[in-house]
C-alpha cells in the first residue's frame, strides 16, 4: 500500500510539472531579461545590443538589461549564458568570433553549437581599415608600401586573440606579404581609443567605431571589407577597389539562449527581435553605424544555426592553418 501511494504521489507530481511548466513558458516574460554582451561597453557589439534591447523591452513589456561580461575573446560572457537557466531570462548577443572562431582557438567549457538555442540572426558588419591621423600613408596602397618598408615595426590593435580584427589582420598580412605586431585589447573600444591617441598605428575594425572618429577628423580610413561601399561612407572604397583583391570579411551578430530553452520562449524572443529590427528608427541607426540587416525571412533560428555551422566548416581549417592560438 505504501509503495502504491508513493507511486501515485510521484505520478501526480510529474503530471503537475507537465502542466505548470508550459503555462510558465506561456506567461513569459514576467521579470526583466538580461542580454549578456561578451565585450566591453562602447564597442560595436554593445552598440547593437543596446539599440535592440530598448525596442525589445517595449515589445515584451519587460525591462531588457545589458550586462557586459568581457574577457577571453568573449568566451567568458558566452560561457555565462551556456551555464544559465534555460528559462529565457539570460540570453547572449553572440557574434561570428564568439560562436565560430573561439571554439578553434580556446579550450572552452561549453560547446558553441550543442549548448545553445539560436534565437535570431540580427545583422552583419563589415570591417574598415583605419589608421592614426599622423600615419604618412594616405590610401591603402600607400599603407601596404609603408608596412613593407617598416617590417615588424608597425602595430595593429585588435579586440583580442581570435577576434574578427585579429583574424582579419592575419588574412591581411598573408594577402599583402607584410609583417607587423598585433596589440590585443579586451575589446574593440579600447583599441580605438588608443588608435585615436596614436599609441597604435592602425586597426581593422567595425564601422560602428570608425565612422564617428572619421567624421570628427580623429583618424584616417582606407577601405571597407565588403563587395560594395557603405551607404553611410560612400567616399571610402572597398578593399578590392583600393587594390587589395579577396580581402572580404563581414561579422554577423545573433541572439542565443541556453540549450533547453522552451520553444515557445525562443519564438517570443525571436518575434520581439524581428519586430524591433523592422522599426524605422532601428534601421536608420544601424545604417548610420555601417550595419546591414538580414532580410526578415532570414532572421530565424534555423538560418542562424545553418550560418553558424557553415562558417565553422569554412573557418576552422583556415584558423588552424594560420596557427592562431589563445594566449
Amino acid at each position: 500500500m505504501m509503495r502504491k501511494r508513493q507511486f501515485l504521489l510521484a505520478l501526480a507530481s510529474s503530471f503537475a510539472a507537465s502542466v505548470v511548466l508550459p503555462a510558465a513558458a506561456e506567461d513569459y516574460p514576467v521579470r526583466p531579461i538580461t542580454i549578456v554582451v561578451p565585450f566591453p561597453a562602447g564597442g560595436p557589439t554593445d552598440a547593437v545590443g543596446r539599440i535592440v534591447a530598448g525596442q525589445m523591452a517595449s515589445l515584451l513589456g519587460q525591462s531588457v538589461i545589458i550586462e557586459n561580461a568581457a574577457g577571453a575573446g568573449g568566451s567568458i560572457g558566452i560561457g555565462r549564458v551556456a551555464r544559465a537557466s534555460p528559462d529565457g531570462y539570460t540570453i547572449a548577443l553572440g557574434i561570428w568570433s564568439t560562436q565560430v572562431v573561439n571554439a578553434a582557438i580556446y579550450s572552452l567549457s561549453y560547446d558553441v553549437v550543442k549548448d545553445f538555442e539560436p534565437i535570431a540572426l540580427l545583422a552583419s558588419s563589415p570591417l574598415m581599415i583605419a589608421a592614426k591621423k599622423s600615419l604618412p600613408a594616405n590610401d591603402l596602397q600607400e599603407l601596404i608600401a609603408w608596412l613593407k618598408a617598416n617590417p615588424d615595426k608597425a602595430s595593429q590593435g585588435t579586440a583580442g586573440v581570435g577576434s574578427p580584427e585579429h583574424v582579419a589582420g592575419v588574412l591581411f598580412q598573408r594577402l599583402t606579404d607584410t609583417r607587423y605586431q598585433f596589440v590585443h585589447y579586451r575589446g574593440s573600444a579600447p583599441a580605438m581609443q588608443d588608435l585615436v591617441a596614436g599609441y597604435i598605428d592602425f586597426c581593422i575594425t567595425s564601422p560602428v567605431l570608425v565612422l564617428p572618429q572619421l567624421r570628427s577628423g580623429s583618424i584616417k580610413a582606407y577601405a571597407v571589407t565588403t563587395k560594395s561601399r557603405l551607404p553611410s561612407a560612400l567616399a571610402i572604397p572597398t578593399a578590392t577597389e583600393a587594390g587589395l583583391k579577396d580581402f572580404e570579411l563581414s561579422v554577423w551578430l545573433g541572439f542565443f539562449a541556453p540549450k533547453g530553452t522552451p520553444k515557445v520562449i525562443v519564438e517570443k524572443l525571436n518575434a520581439a527581435a524581428v519586430d524591433a529590427l523592422a522599426l524605422s528608427e532601428v534601421r536608420v541607426r544601424f545604417a548610420d553605424l555601417g550595419l546591414e540587416l538580414f532580410p526578415r525571412e532570414q532572421q530565424t533560428p534555423a538560418v542562424l544555426s545553418a550560418l553558424q555551422r557553415s562558417d565553422i566548416e569554412k573557418w576552422w581549417p583556415i584558423i588552424k592553418a594560420a596557427g592562431i592560438k589563445a594566449e
